[in-house]
């Protein structure tokens, strides 16, 4: 029994449906400021937001302006390069014209030399003819020689057996 007097006891009219609603569930104003508050908040972020997305760009602004850097010192060091380059080419250039004319020393050396060996040939050659008719004159000389002194020995052997 007592659980019908409960049940029956729990009927809620109108006017008491409205009062409870009233005061327990809030109205639109309250969900309007909640709303609003969250409204600035999802501005707030969107605010750090773009802050932080221009530091970022400045971040990576600074980030462009090192690489800038580091291009522009390699454009430097290419340039450097480039001039050591035209420096090596210049003088491996005066190297080759020395050499050039070393070896054309040497080529007038080789022609001097072979003009030393065919005036030496020459020489041997007057050298060879000069023994050849002093060798001729000697063998004559030493005919006479021989023929005076045959014809001494001669005339000493007729006079000692005194035909002469």
């Amino acid at each position: 029994m007592t659980e019908t007097n409960n049940e029956e006891s729990l009927t809620l009219d109108k006017k008491t449906m409205e009062v409870i609603v009233a005061h327990i569930i809030p109205t639109s104003k309250f969900f309007e400021s909640r709303f609003d508050h969250m409204q600035d908040q999802i501005h707030g972020i969107k605010d750090d937001l773009k802050n932080f997305r221009g530091d970022i760009d400045r971040c990576f602004e600074e980030v462009d302006k090192r690489f800038e850097n580091i291009d522009r010192r390699f454009e430097e060091v290419d340039k450097r390069f480039d001039s050591m380059q035209a420096d090596f080419n210049r003088r491996f250039e005066e190297v080759d014209k020395r050499f050039e004319q070393v070896d054309k020393r040497f080529e007038q050396v080789d022609k001097r030399l072979e003009q030393i060996i065919a005036s030496i040939d020459r020489l041997g050659d007057k050298l060879d003819h000069r023994d050849e008719t002093q060798r001729a004159f000697t063998i004559r000389m030493f005919t006479i020689a021989i023929a005076i002194s045959f014809l001494g020995a001669l005339g000493a052997f007729l006079k000692s057996m005194g035909i002469i």
